[in-house]
């Protein structure tokens, strides 16, 4: 007996015909940007929005992702087709959100819709420039058997949004959640899938927000744009340092950090608190800044320039909640802790940056021509800087006074003589 199997007919091939190009015969446009008409957003973006780049913006809950893209929107909607796609909040509690905040928010189209795909079809069909999505954990596709906000679900959200981005050559903005750790909630995936990826910090308790980028092809990253909460929205600051610094003498236990976030420089006050403890366990604490390397330093300080910390609770703060991490802070907070160890203060018009190695040398730092300009600019009359920097700096003007230092001893000495 003979068996015959009888299989499936191979199905037509659907590949596309497609040829590489040289980079060099491809043209690119000038005006490919478009600005948001927020000077701190554009200055994290790298100059405004990039047709058919897709950004992701992260945040807690309450810090203003939705505030800033909606004023966004209100800026651009007289000269621009915009779309805000709302999963969250329905149509008329959106309208009276930008009611109070907005003056004028009669062209922003709006589509409170979770289905993502009644959404890219209604997308394409109206082809507007800009579109924002709050929040992508809200939407879900039919095609994918779990509940919105699942990890298949976002990959599928976000990578439905990418094709569309690219294909209708449309800038689209995602509002991501985060986790109770600050992280960006969903697959890890999400922020390689994305162009752009924009997280905001700050203290909800506070007026003022840092917007920060993580991730930038179009761009350059560890741009910062500092934002102001006020009842009309969030306004952008354009003097930071002023902001962040308090006027006055300084107290024990203070220092003045010339910092570079990006392509920006800024002063920002680092506080430092010492004191004795009982337990066979001090505490170290640092809001703000790294604690490995908070420990590093610390112990820096007790090894190479001689202070009993090893029986101290020591804590350090960033004031005003902003995050340091670039190495070059290390000397301030060296500083900071020694002056309150000492109970002696720094003078108010003195400003420092320097990376302290494990051997208590001073490290070159870049951006020195940057950092002493926002000095000058505040009024700070001296800046401690490793001696390597010092020859940069040794021909500036400005009544700026450059003291070079080559160790974290050095520093002590001279800071507190």
């Amino acid at each position: 007996m003979e068996e015959r199997f009888e299989g499936r007919a191979a199905a037509p091939s659907r590949v596309k015909d497609v040829v590489p190009r040289r980079l060099g015969d491809i043209e690119t446009q000038s005006a490919t940007r478009m600005s948001t008409r927020i000077s701190e957003l554009d200055r994290v973006l790298g100059g405004g929005m990039v047709a058919g780049s897709l950004v992701l913006v992260g945040g807690e809950p309450g810090i203003g992702k939705s505030t800033l893209l909606l004023q966004v929107l209100g800026n651009l909607c007289s000269e621009h087709r915009v779309l805000l796609v709302s999963g969250e909040e329905s149509a008329a509690q959106v309208k009276l959100r930008a009611d109070r905040m907005l003056q004028d928010v009669g062209a922003v189209e709006i589509l409170a819709e979770t289905d993502l795909d009644a959404v890219v079809a209604a997308i394409r069909k109206s082809a507007p420039e800009l579109v924002v999505v709050d929040s992508v954990q809200t939407l879900y596709s039919s095609e994918v058997g779990s509940v919105p906000g699942s990890v298949s679900q976002v990959r599928e959200v976000a990578g439905r949004f990418m094709r569309l981005a690219k294909e209708e050559d449309i800038s689209v903005f995602l509002v991501g959640h985060v986790t109770k750790e600050g992280i960006l909630a969903g697959p890890r995936v999400l922020e390689h899938m994305v162009d752009t990826v924009l997280q905001f910090e700050g203290d909800r308790n506070l007026t003022y927000r840092v917007l920060r980028s993580v991730k930038n092809r179009f761009g350059s990253t560890n741009e910062i744009g500092i934002f102001e909460m006020q009842e009309s929205g969030l306004e952008a600051v354009d003097d930071p340092s002023a902001l962040f610094l308090e006027e006055g003498d300084r107290s024990c236990g203070s220092a003045i950090l010339a910092t570079m976030e990006g392509s920006r420089s800024l002063l920002v006050e680092v506080q430092a608190l010492v004191a004795g403890t009982g337990s066979a366990y001090p505490r170290l604490v640092g809001n703000g800044i790294d604690r490995s390397r908070l420990s590093m330093i610390v112990a820096v300080l007790s090894r190479r320039a001689g202070l009993a910390l090893g029986a101290c609770d020591v804590f350090v703060n960033i004031a005003g909640g902003m995050r340091v991490e670039e190495p070059a802070a290390d000397l301030a907070v060296a500083l900071a802790i020694a002056s309150a160890h000492v109970d002696t203060p720094l003078t108010g018009k003195t400003a420092c940056f320097g990376e302290v190695s494990l051997t208590g040398d001073l490290r070159y730092c870049v951006g020195a021509e940057r950092r002493a300009d926002e000095a000058v600019k505040m009024g700070i009359e001296t800046m401690v800087v490793p001696e390597k920097n010092a020859r940069t700096l040794a021909d500036r003007g400005g009544g700026l006074e450059i003291l070079p230092v080559g160790n974290i001893s050095m520093a002590m000495a001279k800071i507190f003589e």
